[in-house]
């Protein structure tokens, strides 16, 4: 399960080449939504595959992710939002990402679109991790500069939100710091296009670290504040991410301050020397549109494990920092 874009590179062909009996579903779509994978289902289900591979970025694991549990247990995917849902037995799924980003490669959950309202919804069991995850560098050279950019600074997302989120323990608190240790000595590169073979795999095994790092925690309030720029401006998820990431970790660090400190000495200003690095274009937003941003954002699902606590007014006033007082 791949997307065009993935074959086009020849990153299918190659992957292919060991295999015997291969079908190819080259019809991944970016930010899946609950029909993209109930017709990538649809289409296992007539090939009645004996293993799924999902090969490419968060968008083919969280479709394949999906499609494992549709497969299983039939349904909508709607039916399995939350956690431990699943129904009967699932296909053995191999996942090979493209991009040093989402760490979805080590996650149970697919993270779906829900059809009509963009609501982002998240559906896990542990039964839909990949039973092998296969890193391969040379698999993100074919990453166009800008996607490079927003997956890397993704995976730092990951790292920094699960080290502090309320669910966190000192076994995925290991892991947000080891993710962290992995991203921040070659990220600065990657964002300016320079990163080394080495350098990449760097990336890739913190992007993957980050991921077992929310899959045993959570995440947080920039996640929260993010999903309903994607969903009302189409912003990609990791622009929206590190737009709203510095103001987040302000608020938060009235309690977690230390833990930032530990990481690394100046880390918010840090991070938001990398947006500079990266050329994120300012995220331009009608101001007459915050306080509905703020009301969607305080009813995410990710908001809820925040290390201190936002009503919808904090909502708002992290918007406003965020989308109109810049540094």
């Amino acid at each position: 399960m791949t997307d065009a874009g993935i074959a086009a590179a020849g990153h299918v062909e190659r992957a292919a080449a060991g295999l015997k009996n291969v079908t190819i579903y080259d019809g991944v779509c970016e930010n899946p939504t609950e029909s993209d994978v109930a017709a990538c289902a649809e289409f296992a289900r007539e090939v009645r595959p004996d293993v799924i591979i999902g090969l490419g970025g968060g968008s083919s694991m969280d479709t394949a992710k999906g499609a494992l549990f549709l497969l299983s247990g039939g349904g909508v995917m709607s039916d399995y939002q939350g956690h431990g849902k699943a129904r009967g037995e699932m296909l053995p799924f191999i996942a090979i990402p493209t991009t040093a980003g989402t760490g979805s490669e080590c996650q149970s959950y697919a993270v779906l679109s829900r059809d009509g309202s963009h609501e982002k919804m998240a559906c896990g069991d542990r039964r839909a991790l990949a039973k092998v995850v296969i890193l391969d560098p040379e698999l993100t050279e074919s990453m166009p500069l800008g996607v490079a950019r927003l997956t890397a600074l993704d995976a730092l997302s990951h790292a920094l939100e699960s080290a502090v989120c309320t669910k966190v323990t000192p076994e995925s608190r290991a892991l947000s710091f080891a993710a962290f240790r992995k991203i921040e000595p070659v990220i600065e590169a990657v964002l300016k296009g320079e990163a080394t073979t080495a350098q990449r795999g760097g990336m890739l095994h913190g992007a993957a670290l980050a991921g077992q790092a929310i899959e045993a925690s959570m995440l947080g309030a920039a996640h929260a504040t993010a999903n309903p720029l994607t969903a009302h401006f189409d912003v990609v998820h990791g622009r929206a991410v590190l737009t709203m990431l510095p103001a987040i970790m302000r608020w938060n660090s009235v309690e977690v301050g230390e833990v930032y400190d530990e990481l690394k000495g100046g880390l918010i200003e840090w991070v938001e020397r990398l947006r500079v690095i990266a050329e994120l274009d300012p995220v331009e937003v009608p101001e007459e549109m915050i306080p509905q941003l703020a009301s969607e954002a305080s009813k995410q699902w990710t908001g809820q494990f925040n290390p201190r606590s936002l009503r919808e007014d904090d909502f708002s006033a992290i918007y406003r920092e965020a989308l109109f007082d810049r540094i």
